[in-house]
């Protein structure tokens, strides 16, 4: 058979399917949309936030539109003009994550701009510098966060430039007889305008200062420590006073409980690492008799013997106190006996931290006699303390009759390994019985709600 010659398209085959070809619809255009003109009110809004710091315009607004502000609006805006128009949301969520690269919000009560307020505030207080800075970019702004503010964080205090320094040390060689030359941030003018605060956390050091390091701009001058402790004293909302690292030494001390004495909502005081001795300590154990403070943290000082034994006469009569620290002291056995032997006739203390104090065998002695009648102690901490092997099974001992105290640290105390194991199993069956208990309490709770 003969074959038949191959079809050849023609010319004008060819080009009705390029014309075919042209008008095909790419269907998976992302960009393809029925929308050609944007809407009169998203134009309406995208005009909104283009002049929101001339003429802002939010409480008008309908939910929906406020998201479309929140997502939109500059971050740069002037804080006079947002803080008080646009609520908690994305919009603050957008200028903290701008700002700082690590952002908890859980650590601010999950509200973004809480957190955004309290750190732009804080950070205005560390790069203050006195007789340079002008007060009113810190008073400016407590209208607009004293609402927010409720934990104030400072990392750091700025002294006088070295200019003024020089001037004062003249007047001082000159034969004047002022106050401490190196003075930093007042807070005298902020702390009673700031009603919602119930925490403040103050480091008076400059860190970062490379060279141009000095002794002075790690301590708090006397200048400092009485206006502090009058701002202190007007701040009647707070609750929380953490001043560590800060030179601190008894006269300060003093100074600061002599404000403290009457506050009405204190409950938390840390003074840790610092230089107080016995006389600030005393001067402690006379605030716990008249305060009610429930945690105190005086690790890393220079407390001793007698100052150990000031405090231990009012933890005997105090009925608030949960949480005592004195780590890192110099208590010794008859600071240490002073302290737990209080026990015996305190009720309501919970956490003891007696670490690294150069106590030793007796201090364990009379801890195991407490440890028999006391049933309110739950945690213990005695590490760093060369307690021995006396010590060790005087407190196994005590121990083997304790349902209530669930921590016991006794590392590096020199205590016999076996009389470490029988410790730690009391403190595993002391754990396993706390976590029935809570959980029948809370099946009861629900029972009864229901």
């Amino acid at each position: 058979m003969s074959k038949s010659p191959p079809h050849r398209q023609g010319p004008q085959h060819s080009r009705a399917e390029d014309q075919r070809r042209k008008r095909r619809i790419i269907a998976e255009d992302p960009d393809w949309t029925l929308v050609i003109v944007p809407s009169l009110s998203n134009l309406c809004l995208e005009g909104i936030v283009k002049n929101f710091g001339e003429k802002p315009i939010f409480e008008e607004l309908t939910p929906s539109q406020r998201d479309f502000v929140h997502e939109r609006a500059s971050p740069s805006l002037p804080l006079h003009v947002t803080a008080s128009l646009i609520s908690d949301g994305v919009y603050w969520k957008r200028c903290c994550e701008q700002r700082w690269n690590v952002c908890d919000v859980t650590q601010y009560g999950h509200s973004w701009k809480r957190m955004f307020l309290e750190r732009h505030l804080g950070n205005i207080i560390e790069f203050f510098i006195p007789n340079v800075t002008d007060p009113k970019t810190v008073l400016d702004i407590v209208p607009l966060c004293k609402n927010y503010v409720k934990r104030l964080h400072v990392s750091q205090l700025l002294p006088p430039i070295k200019e003024h320094q020089m001037e004062e040390e003249e007047e001082e060689e000159s034969g004047s007889t002022d106050a401490p030359s190196v003075d930093h941030f007042d807070f005298s003018i902020l702390l009673d305008k700031l009603s919602s605060l119930e925490e403040l956390d103050i480091v008076y050091r400059v860190k970062q200062c490379g060279m141009n390091f000095e002794w002075s701009m790690f301590e708090m001058t006397d200048r400092d420590c009485v206006s502090l402790s009058k701002a202190l004293a007007s701040c009647k909302t707070l609750k929380i006073l953490q001043l560590h690292e800060s030179h601190i030494e008894d006269e300060k001390c003093r100074q600061l409980v002599k404000y403290l004495l009457d506050h009405p909502s204190l409950t938390e005081l840390d003074l840790s690492h610092n230089l107080i001795g016995d006389r600030g300590a005393r001067a402690i154990g006379k605030l716990l008799t008249t305060s009610k403070l429930e945690v105190l943290n005086m690790s890393d000082n220079y407390i001793g013997d007698r100052g150990a034994k000031a405090i231990a006469h009012a933890l005997s009569k105090n009925l608030t106190l949960l949480s005592l620290k004195l780590r890192l002291n110099r208590l010794r056995d008859e600071g240490g006996q002073a302290i737990v032997e209080a026990l015996l006739d305190n009720n309501t203390l919970l956490h003891l931290h007696l670490g690294a104090n150069e106590v030793t065998a007796p201090t364990a002695i009379a801890l195991s006699k407490v440890l028999v009648q006391n049933n309110t102690l739950k945690s213990i901490n005695l590490s760093c303390n060369k307690l021995g092997v006396d010590g060790g099974k005087a407190l196994e001992e005590a121990m083997s009759q304790n349902t209530c105290v669930t921590e016991c640290d006794i590392r590096l105390t020199e205590v016999d390994e076996q009389s470490a194991t029988v410790i730690d199993q009391v403190v595993w069956t002391n754990q396993s019985l706390e976590r029935k208990k809570q959980q029948k309490d809370q099946f009861d709770f629900c029972s009864f709600s229901l």
